[in-house]
Parts: structure tokens; C-alpha cells; sequence
């Protein structure tokens, strides 16, 4: 009985979402060497031409901006999800702290797996995104239901 509570459709495409987002950004990628970038806003100082920090990989300038954006868009559809798995409107902050964990889960997977760079400015991106979806989800949940 608990399985099927559990897996019921809403949870269903939320956890199957985060399942994709996890394979994606941690266990599809090839185990390298530990790396880490602890400088928060990093990214924008190099997209700005302000810092220069250097870049661990090789995407610099517009491919760094690119980035940064696609990060946002990462659980952009999970903020989405959020409100209507909960059948009821969520302040931004809610949806904000559920992408400060799955995403800071993300980072600690790459860190610990060595499977990517751990930076706080992804946990920043994916969670503004969150949040960003979540708002779009209140908004949504009001006009199919009236709440």
C-alpha cells in the first residue's frame, strides 16, 4: 500500500524527473580526478571579464554563459512539479530550499564520485531555477484549479 502512495502518478513524474537529472549530471559521466571550485559567482566574474579565477574545464566566454543559463533550466521542471505534487500553492523560499538539496545532492555526488566539478554557483543556478519554477507552478495550479 505505502508503494503505491509512493508512486502515485504526481510523485511518480517528479521522482522520475530527478532520476534523469541524476543520471545526466552525475552517473553517465566518466570518473576523473577530484575538482572543486569554492568561489562564489566565479562563472559571472569570468563571463564579465572581472575575475580570473580560471576556469577548470574548457568552456570559457559564451559557452560559460551558456552554461549558467542551462543550469537554471535544469530543475527549472522540478520547481514546476512542486506545487502540483503538493496540491497547493508553495511560497518561492519552499521551492528555493528543495533546489538548494537536490542540487548541493548533485554537487556532493560529482565531489565524492569524482564525476564533475563541485561549484557552488551550479547550486545557486539549479536552485534559482527551482524557484523560478515553482513560481510558474503556483500560477499554474491557480488556473487549473482555482486555488
Amino acid at each position: 500500500m505505502f508503494l503505491l502512495y509512493f508512486f502515485s502518478r504526481k510523485r511518480g513524474s517528479l521522482l522520475t524527473f530527478l532520476a534523469i537529472v541524476f543520471g545526466s549530471t552525475v552517473f553517465t559521466r566518466t570518473p576523473g580526478i577530484r575538482q572543486y571550485q569554492l568561489e562564489i559567482f566565479w562563472s559571472w566574474k569570468e563571463i564579465l571579464g572581472i575575475g580570473t579565477c580560471g576556469r577548470l574545464g574548457s568552456t570559457t566566454g559564451d559557452g560559460l554563459l551558456q552554461e549558467n543559463l542551462l543550469n537554471i533550466l535544469l530543475l527549472f521542471p522540478a520547481g514546476i512539479l512542486l506545487p502540483g505534487l503538493t496540491g497547493r500553492k508553495l511560497k518561492w523560499w519552499m521551492g528555493l530550499l528543495v533546489g538548494i538539496a537536490v542540487s548541493s545532492a548533485i554537487e556532493i555526488s560529482q565531489l565524492l564520485l569524482c564525476r564533475g566539478l563541485f561549484e557552488f554557483d551550479d547550486i545557486i543556478h539549479n536552485s534559482l531555477g527551482c524557484m523560478l519554477g515553482c513560481l510558474l507552478g503556483n500560477r499554474m495550479l491557480r488556473l487549473v484549479h482555482g486555488k
